[in-house]
Order: C-alpha cells, then sequence, then structure tokens
C-alpha cells in the first residue's frame, strides 16, 4: 500500500528561539497510533498519526529532549531520548521500531542541493524485517540493492515521468510490493518502506518530497 501522507504541526514554541535548522517528524513506528511530540517540555507536533508526516519545525541547534506520548496524555511517554541537532541542517526525524522499542531515526536532507532538471529519489528502509530489500523500475532495472533495516542510499537521478516502482527481496527476488502509478517531477525525494515485522506481513511505502517542497505535487 502507498500513501502520500502530511499532517498539521504546532509552531509556536520555536517562534521566538533563534533557528538555524528545520525536522519533521515521521510517524513511521509499528504497534503505536497517533502520538503527541514534544521537544523540552514544549508541544511541537499533534496528533500524529501513523504513517503520517509533519510540517517543516524550525528548531535551534543543539541538544533537545524529545519525548513521545500517546495523542493526548502526558504520563508514560512512549519514547524520552535526546537528540542534538546540527547548525544549518534540515533533518528528517522518524518514529521507528515496534511498540515497546521505540526510537528515532534522524535522515539528513540537501538543504542546498543542485537542480539537475530531473528528479532525484533515494531509499530508507524502514521495515524491521531483517532481510535487505531492493527497488526496481517496471523493466526490471535495480536503482537500489541489499538495503538493510535503518539504512539509507544515496539519489538516484532519473528522466522526469511516471513510475512503477517494485520492492523485492534481495535474497530471492521475491516481490514485497509494487508502488503504481507515481509521477516524479524535478525535485528531491525520499521513498520510505515501512511495515513487515513478525507480527505482520505487510509491507508499505510512502514517498515523500524534501526540503519543504512536498505540498500537492504527488499523485499516485
Amino acid at each position: 500500500m502507498f500513501y502520500c501522507p502530511y499532517a498539521c504541526t504546532i509552531n509556536n514554541y520555536y517562534r521566538e528561539v533563534q533557528t538555524n535548522s528545520s525536522i519533521r517528524i515521521f510517524n513511521a513506528a509499528q504497534g503505536i497510533s497517533n502520538v503527541d511530540i514534544y521537544a523540552n517540555g514544549n508541544l511541537i507536533v499533534e496528533n500524529l498519526a501513523h504513517k503520517k508526516v509533519s510540517d517543516y519545525i524550525p528548531i535551534s541547534h543543539g541538544n533537545h529532549n524529545i519525548t513521545v506520548y500517546p495523542s493526548g496524555q502526558k504520563t508514560n511517554p512512549i519514547l524520552n531520548t535526546n537528540v542534538n541537532i546540527p547548525e544549518n541542517i534540515i533533518l528528517n526525524v522518524a518514529i521507528t521500531g515496534t511498540a515497546p522499542n521505540i526510537s528515532l531515526f534522524l535522515i539528513q536532507e540537501p538543504s542546498a542541493a543542485k537542480n539537475l532538471g530531473r528528479p532525484c529519489i533515494r531509499l530508507v528502509n524502514l521495515s524491521p524485517d531483517p532481510s535487505p530489500i531492493d527497488i526496481k523500475l517496471s523493466d526490471g532495472t535495480s536503482i537500489f540493492t541489499n538495503v538493510m533495516y535503518r539504512d539509507f542510499t544515496n539519489y538516484a537521478c532519473i528522466p522526469t515521468g511516471n513510475y512503477t516502482f517494485t520492492v523485492t527481496s534481495s535474497k530471492d527476488n521475491n516481490i514485497e510490493l509494487t508502488i503504481p502509478n507515481i509521477n516524479l517531477g524535478n525535485n528531491y525525494y525520499t521513498l520510505y518502506t515501512i511495515g513487515k515485522n513478525k507480527k505482520t506481513n505487510s509491507l508499505e511505502a510512502v514517498i515523500l518530497k524534501e526540503s519543504g517542497t512536498h505540498r500537492n505535487d504527488l499523485s499516485r
């Protein structure tokens, strides 16, 4: 199943803080539903559903305490951890794992990437399944191979157009998922694979446009 998910964000906390970096948060964990996310005790993202991503949030560089709670609660956090945000950076912060073993995974975006006149896409594998995966085009051409859990690739730049991607097992070439009819324009994208653990065989994919240019531009 393919999702194109965007959610609402609370930005008030950072408006009076000197900022030079940005983050957005992606709820990719298994076994949890909607969550609220706090930074240093302040609510920054509210009611973020599974497979949804927040808007970009300006944030100061340095160390931040991040806590994740079930939506509407403020006791017994699902996650309580510290992250260091470098200067002048854009980060996707993925909530990953399978409850109760939840953690954050930080993926940097190209904040000053070249405009190459064609789409550039990479793979981030957030599926807890231990088997590595490949991504292929509909003609069988492999664009990413042997990508393990919590690993990500460099960007592959391909002609603008409509694509069907196939996710296959690197071990036996079995098709795990087909992602049809994805229209890619002149932008940077990340394809996230999520799901498929010991409790479920359902592998899913989410494609996000990067660097704050994601609104209203992805089509099935």
